[in-house]
């Protein structure tokens, strides 16, 4: 009898303690910075909450400016994770020693040359920089065969572009390392003088086009594919730059677990379950990118990235952003 009593006094302290160990696991909490915008990267990370019951607290903001936060913040930086616009943003940090390096299972999920090359952050969804164009305004046989044709006077005041924002800035690193600084400097001097219509963002540009405010724009693929989404007889059309060319560069966007983290496993788990099926197939017919791991096709409206030829780099090399800010604004392309 006086085991019978232990027993269920033992049962009843197990069924007492197993909602404490339940509430353990839902108090997990990460702290995420993104330069992902809430719209684009939002969606899939209140899944992540909703299916682990981790909680995130999100801090958004502009790609530079959240790397640049990591790195005054230092050993203090509360965050865990850093999502990126860009493989530029990542690869600083990485350069300054604020990214943990990633387990195996993280890395074998993506091809390498959308990784770190030293396992410090990892790609996440693949996107192709492109001309959008008014298909009522410029005719395909007018389209530059290369980015650089965009100085040429018959381009006079008629291309948008952001120079604020980290993709565009990704790919003027890319144009300093593939073309030198000196070309690139007669580039960004070039666009300037031929009257290069600055704009917020990629959505602005190719609302502005959409609108006739300007005929062509430079962006990331996936702006056109959105807008083609919500107004299908838009007159806008997107427009590869020539195989190899600098103005095809073929970018990520890209997360990494920072080097203060007091979470790092779990931090590891928001970026294993982003380079899942679920998420990159999210990616894939939400957002328009290109999912990045095996069996997950791209959204059949975009161009295959196998088709996709961009020019020859190494992601990792695009962490020097400081130089290209400070180019940017010394040839009046930033104010």
């Amino acid at each position: 009898m006086r085991r019978s009593w232990f027993g269920l006094l033992l049962g009843c302290v197990l069924l007492a303690l197993m909602p404490l160990a339940a509430s353990a696991q839902e108090g997990e909490r990460l702290v995420v910075y993104s330069g992902r915008t809430e719209g684009l990267i939002g969606p899939i990370l209140q899944q992540f909450v909703d299916e682990t019951g981790v909680q995130l607290d999100i801090r958004y903001g502009g790609t530079a400016e959240m790397a640049a936060t990591i790195l005054e913040e230092g050993d203090n930086s509360p965050a865990d994770v850093f999502i990126a616009q860009d493989a530029g943003a990542l690869g600083a940090l990485a350069a300054a020693g604020r990214l943990s390096a990633l387990p195996s299972d993280i890395l074998e999920r993506v091809p390498s040359q959308y990784q770190s090359s030293e396992g410090l952050w990892v790609g996440l969804s693949g996107r192709a920089r492109v001309l959008v164009y008014n298909t009522n305004l410029i005719q395909p046989e007018e389209l530059p065969d290369s980015i650089l044709d965009l100085t040429a006077p018959e381009w006079q005041g008629r291309i948008g572009w952001a120079p604020t924002n980290a993709s565009l800035q990704a790919n003027v690193t890319a144009m300093r390392l593939l073309l030198g600084e000196d070309a690139t400097r007669d580039w960004l001097e070039g666009m300037v003088a031929n009257g290069a219509v600055a704009f917020e963002n990629n959505d602005s540009i190719v609302q502005a086009v959409i609108n006739g405010e300007i005929p062509a724009g430079l962006v990331n693929h996936y702006y056109v594919f959105e807008f083609k989404e919500q107004f299908p007889d838009a007159p806008i059309a997107l427009h590869h730059f020539a195989a190899g060319d600098v103005g095809a560069l073929v970018n990520v966007a890209g997360a990494g677990v920072v080097s203060t983290s007091q979470n790092k496993g779990l931090a590891q788990r928001l970026i294993l379950y982003l380079l899942g099926k679920n998420a990159q197939t999210y990616f894939a017919n939400t957002t328009g990118e290109y999912p990045l791991i095996e069996g997950v096709p791209a959204n059949p409206h975009v161009t295959p990235l196998d088709q996709v030829q961009g020019p020859e780099i190494d992601l990792s090399q695009l962490n020097d952003l400081q130089t290209t800010l400070d180019l940017m604004r010394d040839t009046g392309a930033l104010p």
